[in-house]
């Protein structure tokens, strides 16, 4: 096969028709082979009906419906496991993501060789205030971090080689960072396209205030698993023994102070009356703790089913 095109949605029953409709219509012009993957959200509205209706219609749609709202990653994860084109696509359910840009994003990787060819949404149709220029700090942010040039990390619309999303693993809020996930699973060559970006034909946004808080906190999250999760004690290690240092130096302070004091004479000056005795107190008991923190991790990987599991990309024998 292939095309997979996977499709999260939420309450999105107006477009439903309409995307399936205009999807078909560009496979069909291209002669690709394909399945368009519906994955309801746990949808409050009709649009579990209309999927259904729709797979009777054409046999290349099909469906998952989550007994609840679980989020766009878990969606993301159900669409990548059970995807079977060569070529995977994901776009928003909105209408906001054009089906006229398949085809070259199946060039791009099929041709040029892109593991994964992300979508910018150079022109938007959104808020200023709101959503651009919040997404053009977080983008330039992003970019700062993890080195990946690309200009829009969160767009809906990108293609990727089957190869990397079976080798990714897609959870919490983590479809912002597919990109970073995929660089760091080894697949490094990762493209962008100009794409048009529509303004919103029917419903509401999905995404509230909260994106604001959750972004920061997934990328943290998202880097420290990527470069630590098999070496935890290279991270909490470092920590311990910066706090150690700390303690350390304080410790010396307190050393020399209390040298200076006795040789002029100065008596009746404590040491517990000296800051820099809690500063070194402190700093001991959180290296330590950092240190802990390294070994208990160490022993979770360690113990792992999945300890040596690497991504192979080609072998020869």
């Amino acid at each position: 096969m292939d095309i997979s095109v996977v499709v999260p949605l939420y309450n999105e029953e107006e477009s439903l028709t309409e995307l399936t409709v205009w999807i078909k219509k560009v496979m069909d012009e291209n002669l690709f082979s394909y399945e368009i993957l519906l994955i309801d959200d746990g949808s409050t509205d009709n649009s579990w009906d209309f999927i259904e209706k729709l797979q009777s219609e054409n046999r290349n749609i099909k469906g998952i419906k989550f007994r609840r709202n679980y989020g766009k990653s878990a969606a993301l994860y159900c669409g990548f496991d059970v995807a079977q084109g060569n070529v995977v696509i994901t776009m928003d359910a909105d209408l906001q993501d054009s089906p006229d840009e398949i085809p070259e994003l199946y060039r791009m990787i099929k041709e040029d060789g892109f593991d994964l060819v992300s979508g910018w949404k150079k022109k938007r149709h959104d808020p200023v205030l709101t959503k651009n220029l919040p997404s053009k700090f977080y983008n330039w942010t992003v970019r700062r971090i993890t080195g990946i040039k690309l200009h829009d990390m969160n767009c809906g619309l990108k293609a990727y080689r089957k190869q990397v999303i079976k080798s990714i693993e897609v959870y919490g809020e983590m479809h912002r960072y597919i990109p970073v996930l995929a660089k760091w699973a080894g697949y490094k060559k990762i493209g962008e396209k100009v794409v048009i970006h529509s303004e919103r034909k029917y419903g509401v946004t999905k995404f509230g205030i909260e994106r604001f808080l959750r972004g920061p906190l997934d990328l943290i999250s998202v880097m420290f698993i990527s470069r630590f999760v098999k070496r935890p004690m290279h991270f909490f290690g470092v920590l311990g023994i910066l706090m150690m240092l700390l303690g350390l130096a304080s410790t010396a302070v307190i050393a020399v102070q209390k040298i200076n004091q006795l040789k002029h004479g100065i008596t009746g000056n404590l040491i517990t009356n000296n800051p820099y005795f809690y500063t070194a107190l402190a700093a001991v008991i959180i290296g330590v703790q950092f240190f802990l923190a390294g070994f208990l991790g160490e022993l979770i990987s360690r113990n792992a089913v999945d300890r040596n599991k690497y991504q192979i990309d080609k072998k020869t024998f």
